[in-house]
């Protein structure tokens, strides 16, 4: 992934589709050779004969073992147009001339200047405040994620449907060979073939918006509303003490029109937490609305419940059941001293999928990727 996010810095089009495909393909490929990689991600991720040369300095700064800073501290200075202090050029790029090692550093220099105005904000525009807690932003830093939010992709796999469409598959179109044999007298000559047709899962988003949750609210509606534009069935849900629909106002194409809709229709924000009540409104209201299509859920809630543990662990069992997929993201993981010992997560998570962290803009962007690998749904946990 930041091999990528450098990639894009230096310009070069590097998709989120392409990465996946290079951690595929490095999988039949000896790791331990460096000519094996590099020519396995030259092939994927360059697309260009005239960016050949910046991914050739790319791949040489990233990748140097000898590095002591790492690969974080090469990033960031290549990246920048920093220049060629300590940077051992690659064997292609000490063949290439004058004007091609220009190129190299006038792409660089104009991302560098990315940030100016009248340029559109990129993920890369991002990298500075990745790691930074959501709780600590600021109305600039909240801007700039906000555009990163809104680049990101979102494909939580896909489902066979009862319905049969043409196709390489397994099962003999019986329908489709006795319609073709009209013409050749009845005789049947080639045997049609049919296969399931796919749907894209739907994702529906169950967020907690108490008063435990207020640093991260804000951040938590952006995502929220990320999701419902790159995604065409998205649901979505806020709870505190009571549930709330806002799949409508997620629709709207300003994002500060949707939050002060969001903010009109919530009554309990910033109230208490009763995730068990709030999970059985939803089973009782909505679940037979949003759920067909095998969905994948995330709940995003801290855990802290001030309901019933036994509520809470049999409407989240009852919830993983009616899914695809459970995922719980919670804001907490990778803060100091943190552990999932409250009562209500200790109830819960044996019922869950995935327990990931939502603090960080990287925390989301891994969250993406991990969707976009999505297959087959685990084993369920009864």
């Amino acid at each position: 992934m930041m091999f990528g996010r450098l990639l894009r810095r230096l310009g070069l089009e590097v998709y989120v589709g392409r990465l996946l495909d290079v951690t595929v393909a490095l999988q039949y490929v000896d790791l331990a050779s460096r000519e094996d990689v590099y020519f396995t991600c030259r092939a994927l991720l360059v697309h260009r004969h005239e960016d050949l040369a910046i991914f050739d300095a790319a791949f040489d700064a990233f990748w140097q073992t000898h590095d002591p800073h790492g690969p974080r501290h090469r990033l960031g200075d290549l990246a920048a147009g920093s220049g060629d202090d300590g940077l051992a050029e690659p064997p292609s790029a000490r063949k290439t001339n004058q004007s091609s090692r220009t190129s190299t550093q006038s792409s660089a220099d104009h991302t560098a200047d990315a940030s100016g105005a009248g340029v559109v904000r990129t993920w890369s525009d991002a990298d500075v405040i990745a790691a930074k807690d959501f709780g600590d932003f600021t109305a600039e830093e909240i801007s700039v994620a906000q555009s990163a939010l809104s680049r990101l992709v979102w494909t939580p796999g896909e489902r066979r449907t009862r319905h049969w469409v043409a196709g390489r598959g397994s099962r003999i179109d019986l329908r489709r060979a006795l319609a073709r044999s009209v013409r050749t007298g009845g005789d049947v000559v080639k045997l049609p073939r049919r296969r399931r047709r796919t749907r894209p899962r739907p994702i529906v988003l169950l967020c907690d918006v108490s008063g435990s949750m207020e640093r991260y609210s804000r951040m938590l509606l952006h995502f929220v509303h990320a999701i419902g534009r790159r995604h065409k069935r998205v649901e979505a849900f806020l709870f505190a003490t009571q549930l709330t629909r806002i799949t409508t106002h997620l629709r709207r194409p300003r994002l500060d029109e949707a939050v002060a809709a969001v903010s009109r229709s919530v009554p309990d924000w910033s109230g208490g937490t009763r995730i068990g009540e709030s999970l059985r409104i939803f089973h009782q209201r909505w679940a037979r609305v949003v759920s067909h299509g095998g969905p994948v859920v995330l709940l995003v809630s801290d855990g802290w419940d001030r309901g019933d543990p036994s509520v809470l662990r049999e409407q989240v069992a009852r919830l993983q059941r009616s899914c695809a997929r459970l995922i719980w993201l919670n804001p907490l993981i990778g803060t100091v001293d943190y552990a999932p010992l409250t009562r209500g997560l200790v109830a819960a998570l044996p019922f869950v999928d995935d327990f990931l962290p939502a603090r960080t803009l990287t925390n989301l962007a891994d969250l993406a990727v991990h969707l976009n690998m999505l297959t087959t749904p685990p084993r369920r946990r009864r």
